[in-house]
């Protein structure tokens, strides 16, 4: 008895860690925006001048992305890029707070979203994208959904 249970839990354990796993599909000319050692703008500032509210991405491999790999502006509605952020900066701030578990290089910095303040079109479309970079390019997850601009 004892021999079954081992078999169905070691079968178990590695279907759960293979079903986990999606590849990314990551194209060269993703590949080439992740390396871009230098780009026209290598700090990416998102506001909104209104609320006062900004992030600043050092990243220079991130404007490049945004600009030639990212789906373009108003393809996602505000609803859609506001409900995704929640998420991603929920989980973005937990792993700050973990920095013996998650990366403190990756994880510098909580984020400080609320859902209660109409950030904008460009701040939530700007800040989803990042996001999305970065889930790709440092193989992450922040979700429970997979990083896919397709």
């Amino acid at each position: 008895m004892k021999y079954i249970v081992s078999i169905l839990f070691l079968f178990m354990l590695i279907w759960g860690c293979s079903s986990s796993k999606e590849a990314l599909n990551i194209s060269e000319e993703e590949k080439l925006a992740f390396n871009t050692k230098e780009s026209p703008q290598d700090t990416v500032k998102i506001a909104n001048d209104s609320l006062e509210y900004e992030i600043i991405i050092i990243d220079p491999g991130f404007y490049t992305w945004l600009n030639s790999i990212a789906k373009p502006r108003g393809f996602y509605s505000q609803n859609y890029l506001e409900n995704r952020n929640q998420i991603y900066v929920i989980n973005w701030n937990q792993r700050v707070m973990q920095p013996m578990r998650y990366s403190p290089n990756l994880y510098e910095m909580q984020i400080d979203y609320r859902s209660d303040i109409d950030y904008g079109y460009e701040v939530n479309y700007q800040l989803y994208n990042y996001f999305i970079y970065f889930q790709r390019k440092y193989n992450q997850r922040l979700g429970p959904f997979y990083p896919r601009i397709n």
